[in-house]
């Protein structure tokens, strides 16, 4: 017995000690285990105080009366399956008649409390079939993103989200995106994720850095494009613009419309031609698009009206030609002028990281998903990365980019250059391999010290 008690202190110990320092060993070593248990055992009881039981059918009643049996008691949403993750569990429930998925989504917060676990969220397969999913511990505190994830053509992952599962960027189902943040919200890593694990596509690059380029310069190699002023970044997107209309007459030429070739899909986009004849689909990211749209003089706004024209163009125009936007900023309200609702409007991905005021969140999520402007404010300055995304359906989720230096960035770019395609309408962009010069040293005058 001294030797067993000995040992079921060392287990103890050691669960504490895992569950305090590292959470993602302890839910997959002893988490995982306990939580099955606690949740299977009061299920039940569970279901009952939250108000998602019904009563018994009629039949069953009348039945229990005519043989004078017990009174069968209410029913819970039977169980399908109950599936262990890497970060907690995965329930499948079938609802009973009388139902729906908004009676389980609304209990999300006390389920949260009665099983225990960190976080509980629900989402509707099918009718009649809710999938709940269980966090054990706090995914976003310590982001480690799968070694496997599946990852397609122009889909790719950059986030994880608050129920453990990976958050993708499709470009496919999602052409364009908008992703504001305050200063140190994030927002820049983000960015690199996404540039790191667009890297090995076969994809285009098109940068807008009017930062000098200090973000995205520093990742030339993998660019096919690059501009690093406002005067350059017009005359890229009106390179842009041409190159996408030069795209729809290659579609044109290859509709298959005829009858020569029966068994073709009618091409209308870049994905429904021959690999042979396809493009190679671009992304153009903006690093921050207040800077193209601030002017102070007229020939300034002239530029100005003719960025935010091109912009618009190719988020109405582009998706068909292969050409996405990922565009960034602090801000992105009216009173950045004419045709910016208008852009904003053609956004359909927004991601907010930590914001100063209510209506920057506004800007984000307030015409897609008015839930989650507060779940935006929200965000503390401690968590860097934690952002809220959110898409036209009205559904958003809390994820963070795991983090990831430039120099990391850099080397994922450099390891794949040779893939950075060379378009004929970008070549004047292409951005040069060599460093800039420095600059030689301000001149400091010594004041004569004083007598």
């Amino acid at each position: 017995m001294t030797w067993l008690t000995v040992a079921l202190v060392l287990v103890v110990a050691a669960a504490g000690l895992l569950r305090w320092r590292r959470p993602a060993w302890y839910w997959l070593t002893f988490g995982v285990a306990l939580a099955t248990l606690r949740v299977l055992l009061r299920y039940p009881s569970v279901m009952d105080a939250c108000g998602l039981t019904v009563p018994a059918p009629r039949w069953r009643l009348a039945l229990a009366r005519m043989t004078n049996r017990p009174v069968p008691g209410p029913r819970a949403p039977r169980i399908l399956r109950v599936r262990p993750t890497r970060t907690g569990l995965a329930l499948r429930l079938k609802l009973r008649p009388g139902q729906d998925a908004f009676g389980v989504a609304a209990s999300c917060d006390r389920l949260r409390h009665s099983f225990a676990m960190y976080g509980v969220t629900s989402r509707e397969l099918r009718s009649g079939v809710v999938e709940v999913r269980m966090t054990g511990y706090d995914v976003l505190k310590r982001v480690q993103m799968p070694a496997k994830c599946d990852t397609r053509p122009m889909r790719v992952p950059v986030a994880l989200r608050e129920d453990g599962a990976v958050h993708f960027r499709d470009y496919r189902a999602v052409p364009h995106a908008l992703t504001l943040g305050a200063t140190e919200s994030g927002k820049s890593v983000y960015q690199r994720n996404l540039v790191a694990a667009l890297a090995p596509q076969r994809v285009a690059l098109v940068g807008i850095d009017c930062k000098q380029g200090v973000e995205l310069f520093p990742l030339a190699r993998r660019f096919s494009a690059l501009a690093d002023n406002p005067d350059t970044a017009a005359e890229l997107l009106d390179a842009l613009v041409e190159h996408m209309e030069a795209v729809y007459q290659l579609i044109r030429a290859e509709q298959r419309i005829t009858a020569d070739v029966p068994d073709a899909e009618i091409a209308a986009d870049i994905w429904d031609l021959p690999e042979d004849l396809r493009p190679v689909p671009i992304v153009v990211l903006v690093d921050e698009v207040a800077e193209l749209a601030l002017f102070a003089t007229k020939d300034e706004e002239k530029r100005r009206d003719r960025i935010i024209t091109a912009l618009a163009r190719l988020a109405q125009l582009g998706r068909a030609a292969g050409i996405y936007l990922e565009i960034c900023g602090q801000r992105f309200g009216s009173e950045l002028g004419k045709g910016i609702t208008m852009l904003r409007a053609q956004l359909t991905g927004r991601t907010a990281h930590r914001v100063n005021d209510e209506s920057s969140a506004n800007m984000a999520l307030g015409d897609i998903a008015p839930d989650a402007v507060l779940a935006a404010i929200q965000i503390s300055t401690d968590t860097p990365g934690v952002a809220i995304t959110g898409d036209s359906t009205g559904g958003w989720a809390r994820i963070r980019a795991p983090h990831t230096s430039l120099r990391q960035a850099v080397n994922t770019c450099n390891r794949y250059a040779d893939l950075a395609p060379d378009l004929p309408a970008l070549a004047p962009f292409r951005p040069a391999l060599g460093g800039p010069k420095p600059l030689p040293a301000p001149a400091v005058e010594s004041a004569p010290a004083a007598a």
